[in-house]
């Protein structure tokens, strides 16, 4: 076909959302889709015309659609008539229902004709909580659905939380081999309208190509690289945003004065006594509060990124017990106090941002006295960079868990379904938080590095750039690990 020829030729395929009444199809379409579509309501047959909504285009005018469907309903009243017919489809297609009256047999004939006219490929979208053995209207719609003869892509729904490779693997298995006798059952994926990530839509898409006619493959690859691209995008600058943050965490400082022992002393007194902050604790303070509020920015930033609604919580930080750095030019006895004292000041902070604020309150006092009297191997902590002028930095130690946060907050906000509504932060899943530890362990030694020269704002461009690869090398592992089949969405090149 020659280029002019093409440029003339639209082609449109056609992925029809097709489930028993209530199962979330519309939720789903508006996840897929990435904006608000349809009616979203806790009751039967809310959508009750087929409709469609573009999902991807090319330059060329080519074009990918998603059908929301009418949900079947009364599936054993309308078998029973389809297996009394000669004809099963074309009796289905001929009978004239009042939309009102026979309001489930007519939802029932228009997600058929959908399927029956315009569908390439049936995405048939099951609740996961039930058990197939369970489930018989699934057995009956499946029945009607080989009428059509049209291949099946089974999508588990409602789900719940992400859930490890290994046990969507199982539960996919089950339902594949219930479903085995049908033809037409070509996979079974999971993808939740609330919980998926976007590399399982990557997948579902690969699956697809596999099912088209050797006429729509070429314009089908041209759509999935418009998606690949589409969505590395997006995630290159998720990385972008969350590296920006770190950098500027990195080289932050508040200078602060060379302390004496008895400045030191009445410190600790003044603390007892819950005076005014010393000029140490102002600047941890200051710290603080620059950190929690670009914690706060850039997860809405992240947030509005994905198309999502919604602000970020209260973001608790990592509970680590080595808080700030000092810089300071103190001799070994004068760095173990003064690490003890930033030490145990953690304690209180990480108290008072869980409880929703930045007081420094009593459990900076007794944290930092406990840690000051087992401080005396600190003082190379809290005299990585020696300097004329004293400041305070945050730790390394605690910089590694600022990393590990941030992807935490990136795989929160990339499994958060639009079709869910605006964005709350949750639980992260016990195995994403292995998962995270175990990349970053396996970076550690650049997280340290870039934290080590980030000496300060004057090189953050630098630091940037170099935390941001590091985060999305790690980003990049961390969803081929979680989602092994996305590996080619990564590198195409390797897709077999």
């Amino acid at each position: 076909m020659t280029d002019g020829h093409r440029s003339n030729t639209r082609c449109r395929i056609n992925l029809s959302l097709i489930s028993h009444t209530n199962a979330g199809k519309t939720t789903l379409a508006r996840t897929l889709l990435g904006r608000d579509v349809g009616e979203v309501r806790d009751a039967a047959h809310v959508t009750d015309l087929a409709q469609a909504y573009p999902m991807l285009d090319t330059k060329q005018g080519d074009t990918l659609m998603l059908w929301d469907t009418p949900g079947f309903g009364d599936t054993a009243r309308l078998l029973h008539r389809l297996k009394m017919s000669g004809n099963p489809v074309g009796w289905i297609m001929t009978q004239v229902w009042d939309r009102f009256a026979d309001r489930s047999l007519w939802c029932n004939q228009q997600a058929m004709r959908n399927a029956r006219e315009q569908a390439d490929v049936v995405l048939y979208l099951v609740n996961a909580g039930e058990d197939p053995q369970d489930a018989a209207y699934v057995d009956m719609e499946m029945q009607i659905l080989s009428w059509i003869d049209k291949p099946v892509i089974l999508l588990l729904n409602q789900i719940g939380p992400p859930q490890e490779s290994d046990l969507e693997t199982q539960e996919e298995q089950k339902w594949q081999l219930h479903l085995q006798r049908f033809p037409i059952l070509r996979a079974v994926l999971t993808l939740d309208a609330f919980a998926r990530c976007w590399v399982q839509e990557g997948v579902l898409l690969g699956t697809v190509a596999s099912l088209l006619p050797a006429d729509k493959q070429s314009v089908f690859n041209t759509l999935r690289n418009v998606w690949r691209e589409q969505n590395l995008s997006c995630f290159h600058d998720a990385m972008a945003i969350l590296a920006a943050q770190l950098a500027r965490t990195a080289c932050d400082r508040e200078t602060v004065s060379n302390p004496t022992w008895t400045s030191k002393i009445n410190g600790v007194i003044k603390s007892l006594g819950h005076s005014t902050p010393s000029e140490k604790d102002a600047a941890m303070q200051r710290m603080a509060k620059r950190l929690n509020a670009d914690i706060h920015h850039t997860t809405d930033r992240l947030i509005q990124r994905h198309s999502l609604q919604g602000h970020a919580t209260q973001e608790v930080l990592q509970r680590l017990q080595h808080d700030y750095s000092a810089n300071m030019p103190f001799n070994t006895n004068t760095a173990a106090i003064f690490g003890g004292l930033l030490s145990g000041a953690l304690g209180g902070l990480a108290a008072d941002i869980a409880a929703g604020g930045l007081t420094f309150g009593g459990g900076m006092v007794a944290g930092g006295i406990t840690g000051a009297l087992s401080a005396s191997g600190l003082a190379h902590g809290y005299n990585l960079v020696k300097g004329k002028t004293p400041s305070i930095r945050w730790s390394g130690e605690f910089y590694e868990g600022l990393v590990r946060s941030a992807l935490l907050r990136y795989m929160a906000v990339a499994h958060f379904g639009r079709g869910r509504g605006d964005f709350a932060q949750g639980e992260h899943p016990t195995f994403w938080q292995k998962a995270v530890a175990d990349i970053v362990n396996t970076h550690r030694s650049e997280v340290h590095a870039i934290w080590t020269h980030s000496t300060s704002t004057d090189n953050i461009d630098r630091t940037t750039q170099e935390i941001e690869s590091v985060l999305a090398i790690c980003a990049a592992d961390l969803l081929i690990a979680l989602y092994p089949t996305a590996a080619a969405i990564f590198d195409p090149d390797g897709e077999k």
